[in-house]
């Protein structure tokens, strides 16, 4: 596997070589000092260019940057609606088990680009053009303060949603009901953990992306607890999941409301009454 000191040299290399790129920039988690260092760190590089369209003509351009197991682009693909505006995106996976996400951007968009992102640092600059360059911080990853509003349709979407779950399973729909638990009420729960270290570490931190650093910041009975809501290859593990948590979110929900000062809603007694019915009649 390459290193990393190659790597950035490959990807430097190509840009002082090539005249349509005047600025590169890196964003991501190689320019988050607080983020944990391992060899399955993408490479997040922006070039800047000055002729987009030219190297989308074709792709045998991005041969220079190694052997590819695969490549996705976003925006070229049917499947996914274009996010990036005129920005275009390289997703490659190389054979030494590097990865590579490059987006070329048009140079009159630098002021966009600099502003786009917290986590961003300028490794290049031909011609000048930044003259106060960023500073890479996760501040804006931090997990924030909710607002009460906030807080109370994070508690509704959770119980309401959790109706559908136990609907799906009592008809035996198991997809229906992964599909409510997994896409709805497990995330509103993960988001009330995460508010509760928000608060346990006075809003200083981020959890990472889908909450993949929560386990540090969670006692070992929560961590194992949030666990057992992923069993779910069968209706009777689903409904044991669904309970589980039910009874975690309460638990978190309650403790943030508590901490700020909030209401915590009083209809979650009138629907875990209303799921506990639906679980002992469904083999009625």
């Amino acid at each position: 596997m390459r290193t990393e000191a190659e790597m950035m040299e490959l990807i430097l290399n190509f840009a002082k070589n090539d005249q349509r790129v005047r600025v590169v920039g890196m964003e991501g988690s190689r320019t988050n000092i607080n983020a944990p260092k391992d060899r399955f760190q993408d490479y997040d590089i922006s070039y800047l260019v000055t002729d987009l369209e030219s190297f989308k003509k074709d792709d045998v351009w991005l041969d220079y940057f190694g052997e590819r197991i695969i490549m996705q682009k976003p925006e070229a693909m049917s499947l996914f609606p274009p996010q990036l505006g005129n920005w275009f995106s390289y997703l490659m996976l190389f054979t030494d088990g590097n990865r590579i996400d490059l987006k070329l951007i048009p140079l009159d968009e630098l002021n966009l680009y600099l502003s786009s992102d917290k986590l961003l640092t300028v490794l290049l600059d031909k011609d000048g053009r930044v003259h106060t360059p960023p500073i890479p911080t996760d501040r804006d990853y931090h997990v924030k303060r909710p607002t009460p509003e906030f807080f109370d349709d994070s508690c509704n979407e959770f119980w309401w949603v959790s109706t559908y779950v136990a609907k799906g399973l009592c008809r035996n729909e198991i997809l229906y009901a992964a599909e409510h638990l997994n896409l709805y009420v497990r995330p509103n729960l993960l988001r009330m953990l995460a508010w509760k270290v928000g608060l346990d570490t006075g809003f200083s931190l981020s959890v990472g992306k889908s909450y993949k650093y929560l386990d540090k910041y969670l006692s070992i009975d929560l961590w194992d607890r949030l666990l057992v809501t992923y069993r779910n290859s069968s209706c009777e593990e689903m409904w044991q999941a669904l309970f589980a948590c039910q009874e975690l979110f309460r638990e978190t929900a309650g403790y943030v409301a508590q901490m700020l000062g909030y209401t915590y809603p009083d209809y979650d007694g009138k629907v875990t009454t209303y799921l506990k019915k639906l679980f002992e009649d469904r083999t009625q």
